[in-house]
C-alpha cells in the first residue's frame, strides 16, 4: 500500500523542480489530451484531478473556454505551480493571493484550485461533466474508493479520462534492488485489467482501457534516480526502508543495473502507462455496496 502523507511531502518538495523533469509526464499528458479530439463533450465544467503544474489544466481551458475548469491536488504547492504558469503574479501577501490577481494573466479565466484528496472529493454529487486525471492514480490507496467517489461527482453522461502507471513502470528499478535487498524500493502500480474491473465496480459503464510502454534513457543511475525525486515519484510503499541509503547498498544498486545498459552506454527506465475512460450512465447512482441502482427507484 502506498504512503499518502509520504506522497504529499513528496510532491510539495517537488513543486519547483517538477517541470523541468517531468519529459515523461507532459509527453504522456499530451498523449491523453489528444483523446479529446475524438470524443464529442460540451462540458459545463470539467476537473483536472491530480493537476501537478497544471499541463491537462491548460489544456482543459483552451479546449473549452464557457466551460469551469477545476484544478484539484494533493498538493498546496502544486496548484501554486498551476497558477504562476497561467501568468498570475504571484504576491508576497500570500499563495490565496493569487486568486485575486488573475486578472493580469494571458488566460481569459481563472481555475477554480483545489488542495484535496482525491479518494474525499470536497465536491457536490454530479456537479463535473468531465474528469480528467493524469498519472495521479497510482498513489490511490484504494482505487475502488476513489473511483466511486468520482463516480459520485459526475453528471449523467460524465465521463472518465485517465492515465495511470501499470506494473512493469520501473522493472529495471525493482529488479536491480531484488538484488541487494529484500525491501520494496518502488510502488505499487495496479493491472490494466484490475483497473477495468475497478470501474466496473465503482460503477461506471462501458470502460475502455489500453497500454503502452515508453522507455526513458538517461546517461547513469544516478541521473535516473535524480529526476524520479525531481517530479515527487519516489517510492512510497508503506513496507519500503526508511532509513537512509548507504553507500554499499547504492554501490550495488548501481552495479546491477548495469545488466541494463544499452549499447549506446545509457541506462533505461520503462514506464507502462495504461490509458482508459469510462462513462457515468445517464438515470443511474451507485449506492453504498458498489450496486447500480436506477435513479428512479430511490
Amino acid at each position: 500500500m502506498n504512503d499518502k502523507r509520504n506522497t504529499r511531502q513528496h510532491f510539495e518538495r517537488a513543486a519547483k523542480t517538477y517541470d523541468a523533469a517531468a519529459v515523461l509526464q507532459r509527453e504522456v499528458a499530451t498523449r491523453l489530451a489528444a483523446r479529446l479530439d475524438y470524443i464529442k463533450l460540451e462540458p459545463k465544467s470539467a476537473l483536472d484531478i491530480g493537476c501537478g503544474t497544471g499541463y491537462i489544466t491548460y489544456d482543459l481551458l483552451k479546449r473549452y473556454p464557457k466551460s469551469e475548469i477545476l484544478a484539484l491536488d494533493l498538493s498546496i504547492n502544486m496548484l501554486q505551480q498551476t497558477l504562476l504558469g497561467l501568468g498570475v503574479k504571484a504576491s508576497n501577501k500570500g499563495w490565496k493571493n493569487l486568486f485575486k490577481t488573475f486578472k493580469e494573466s494571458h488566460f481569459t479565466k481563472s481555475p477554480l484550485a483545489i488542495c484535496a484528496d482525491a479518494e474525499s472529493l470536497p465536491l457536490k454529487p454530479q456537479s463535473v461533466d468531465l474528469i480528467a486525471s493524469n498519472l495521479m492514480l497510482q498513489w490511490s490507496t484504494d482505487l475502488a474508493k476513489t473511483f466511486a467517489g468520482f463516480h459520485e461527482i459526475l453528471a449523467p453522461n460524465g465521463l472518465l479520462l485517465f492515465t495511470t502507471f501499470g506494473p512493469d513502470t520501473l522493472k529495471e528499478m525493482r529488479e536491480s534492488w531484488a538484488v541487494v535487498d529484500k525491501h520494496p524500493h518502488t510502488s505499487n502500480f495496479t493491472d490494466m485489467h484490475e483497473v477495468g474491473d475497478a470501474l466496473l465496480q465503482a460503477g461506471f459503464i462501458n470502460p475502455v482501457t489500453d497500454m503502452e510502454v515508453i522507455t526513458m534513457t538517461y546517461k547513469s543511475v544516478r541521473q535516473l534516480m535524480k529526476d524520479i525525486k525531481n517530479i515527487g515519484a519516489s517510492n512510497t510503499h508503506s513496507e519500503r526502508n526508511k532509513g537512509l541509503m548507504g553507500k554499499k547498498k547504492l554501490a550495488a544498486f548501481e552495479q546491477a543495473y548495469e545488466q541494463f545498459k544499452t549499447a549506446e552506454g545509457l541506462y533505461p527506465a520503462s514506464w507502462e502507462i495504461i490509458y482508459g475512460h469510462a462513462w457515468v450512465g445517464e438515470g443511474f447512482k451507485v449506492d453504498g455496496f458498489g450496486k447500480v441502482i436506477p435513479i428512479k427507484s430511490i
